[in-house]
C-alpha cells in the first residue's frame, strides 16, 4: 500500500507516472483512494467552480461497413435489408433540430463504406457548411479517415487537408478501443491498427486540427494493455498537443458477437477513469460517460477525475444498438453538476465556454 500511496502522491503533485506505476494502480482495490487522488488532480487542473457539458448530436450517416468488428452491433453489409445511407434532407433536419435545442455541432460518423470516394465526403461537408456555417462538424473517426486514404490511394495528409478545406471542424476519437495490435487483430478485420489510428490524429494535429481520444475497455484486453493505450495517447499528446479530451467507457456486449463477455460494472469504470486522469498528465479534460453508465455513475465520475459531463447527445445509435440505452435531459445534466457542488457551463468541442458567464452572488449585493 505504501507504493500505491507514493504513486498517487506523485500524480497529485504533477509528477509523471511511469508505465509500471500505471499498472501498479490497477492492483489497488481501494476505489475511494484512487478517486480522491484523481479528484485532486482534476481540481488542480480545473480549480474553477465550473464543470462542463455540451449539446450535440450523434449522426451516423451510414451503417454500411467494410470492416468486421466482433464488438459492434451497429454495422451492416451493403446488401443487408436494414443497411442505409441517410438522405441529405434527413441530415438537414437532424442539424436543424440540434441548433433549435442550443447545440453547436454534430458528431458525424459512419461505417467504412466500401465504394464512396473522397469527393462524396467533400461534397457532403461543403453542403452542410454552406447551410450551417457556424455549426461544427466533428466528423469521421480515424478508422474512416484511414479507409478514405486506402480506398482513394491518396496520401493521408492530402485526404485530411481536403476534408479540412471542405469544412471538417474537428476529429472524434472513435475506433480507438484498445491501442494494442494484439487486441485489435483479435476483434476486428479490415480496420486500422494502432499506429495507423495514431497517425491519423498526428497528421490532423500537424494540419492545425484538434481532436478527442477514447478507450473502450472491459473485453479481451489485459490491464497492462489499458495502460499501454494511455501511454500511446500521452506520447502523441507530448508530440502534438492536439487532443482536447479523453473519454473512456466500458464495452457493451449485448447483441454483439462477444455477448458472452461479462460486462464491466461501475467499479471497473470508475477506477479505470481515475487511473486515466492520474496517468494522462498532458490531456486537460476527461469526459464522463453517462451514456454507458447512467446518470448516477456518470455524476459520480465527476469525483473520479472527470471535469466534463459530456454531451446532451440528442441522438445515439451505436451504443444503443448493443442494448445500452440511457437518455438524460439538459436539466438532468445541469442538476447532476449542481448536486455535485459545481456550476454547469456549456462548452464547445474546443472546451471554450459558449454560454453567458454566471453572475457571482457577491456581485448582486
Amino acid at each position: 500500500m505504501n507504493r500505491i500511496k507514493n504513486i498517487l502522491a506523485k500524480a497529485i503533485e504533477g509528477e509523471r507516472l511511469t508505465f509500471d506505476d500505471g499498472c501498479a494502480l490497477f492492483d489497488c482495490k481501494d476505489l475511494n483512494l484512487l478517486g480522491r487522488a484523481a479528484d485532486a488532480v482534476s481540481r488542480r487542473l480545473h480549480p474553477e467552480p465550473f464543470r462542463t457539458y455540451n449539446i450535440d448530436r450523434n449522426i451516423n450517416y451510414t451503417n454500411i461497413c467494410a470492416a468486421v468488428c466482433d464488438f459492434c452491433a451497429f454495422y451492416r453489409k451493403s446488401g443487408a435489408a436494414d443497411a442505409y445511407v441517410l438522405p441529405r434532407e434527413e441530415l438537414y433536419k437532424k442539424i436543424e433540430e440540434t441548433i433549435a435545442l442550443g447545440g453547436d455541432q454534430a458528431l458525424m460518423q459512419g461505417g467504412l463504406h466500401p465504394s464512396f470516394k473522397l469527393e462524396w465526403y467533400e461534397e457532403l461537408l461543403r453542403d452542410l457548411k454552406k447551410r450551417y456555417p457556424s455549426f461544427n462538424l466533428h466528423a469521421f473517426s480515424p478508422p474512416e479517415i484511414w479507409h478514405f486514404h486506402k480506398l482513394n490511394k491518396l496520401p493521408l495528409r492530402e485526404v485530411l487537408g481536403r476534408l479540412k478545406d471542405a469544412g471538417l471542424g474537428s476529429l472524434p476519437g472513435g475506433g480507438g478501443e484498445i491501442l494494442a495490435d494484439r487486441v485489435r487483430k483479435a476483434m476486428t478485420v479490415n480496420k486500422c491498427l494502432t499506429e495507423e489510428w495514431l497517425e491519423v490524429h498526428r497528421v490532423w494535429h500537424e494540419l492545425g486540427g484538434r481532436s478527442t481520444c477514447t478507450m473502450m475497455f472491459g473485453h479481451i484486453e489485459t490491464l497492462a494493455e489499458r495502460i499501454e493505450t494511455l501511454e500511446r495517447l500521452r506520447r502523441l499528446q507530448d508530440e502534438t498537443g492536439g487532443f482536447t479530451a479523453f473519454i473512456c467507457w466500458t464495452f457493451q456486449p449485448e447483441h454483439t458477437d462477444m455477448a458472452d463477455v461479462p460486462p464491466a460494472g461501475a467499479f471497473e469504470y470508475l477506477r479505470t477513469q481515475a487511473i486515466a486522469r492520474l496517468f494522462l498528465d498532458n490531456i486537460a479534460n476527461i469526459q464522463s460517460s453517462w451514456v454507458t453508465q447512467g446518470l448516477k455513475v456518470g455524476q459520480l465520475a465527476l469525483f473520479f477525475g472527470a471535469n466534463d459531463m459530456g454531451s446532451l447527445m440528442i441522438e445515439e445509435n451505436v451504443v444503443a444498438s448493443a442494448g445500452t440505452v440511457h437518455y438524460l435531459t439538459l436539466d438532468q445534466i445541469k442538476s447532476a453538476i449542481r448536486e455535485a457542488g459545481f456550476v454547469p457551463r456549456q462548452r464547445n468541442v474546443f472546451y471554450e465556454y459558449v454560454d453567458e458567464a454566471p453572475v457571482r452572488a457577491d456581485k448582486l449585493s
